[in-house]
């Protein structure tokens, strides 16, 4: 018998993330998951190196650069040059992207409180239990 749990985990895991997307357009804010990621590193501690955020968000370096990129045009970050290392950048919030907190926080509970969603996890809960006695 073929078992399509960890399949369909991983849909799950993704309908989640464009539901998330879908309220945080709704209100306002136009963040990818990935840049979601990255300003929840940096409201909790601010002013981190690429390789800092690449380890607290477990996102390969390359792809927290492109994201950061991409933040930098949105006007999310700011990237500075590392007065003592002048190899590393900085990266820090920008005054917009610190307003966002509350709003992205509040859209985070909303989330949380979602019917559908809150359904999902069960799905999946029931799926990855299921799973394991396969």
């Amino acid at each position: 018998m073929e078992t399509k749990g960890g399949f369909y985990i991983t849909q799950i895991k993704q309908l989640h993330d464009r539901i998330f997307e879908r309220l945080l357009l709704e209100n306002g804010m136009e963040i990818s998951g990935g840049q979601g990621r990255i300003l929840f590193i940096l409201w909790q501690r601010d002013y981190l190196t690429i390789s800092e955020i690449s380890e607290k968000t477990s996102l390969a370096k390359n792809t927290v650069s492109i994201v950061i990129d991409g933040m930098v045009n949105k006007g999310f970050v700011e990237r500075k040059i590392n007065p003592q290392n002048r190899r590393q950048s900085i990266v820090s919030l920008t005054e917009y992207a610190k307003s966002l907190q509350a709003k992205y926080e509040e859209v985070s509970r909303q989330m949380n409180l979602f019917p559908r969603a809150t359904s999902q996890v069960a799905a999946c809960r029931h799926l990855a239990t299921a799973a394991s006695f396969l």
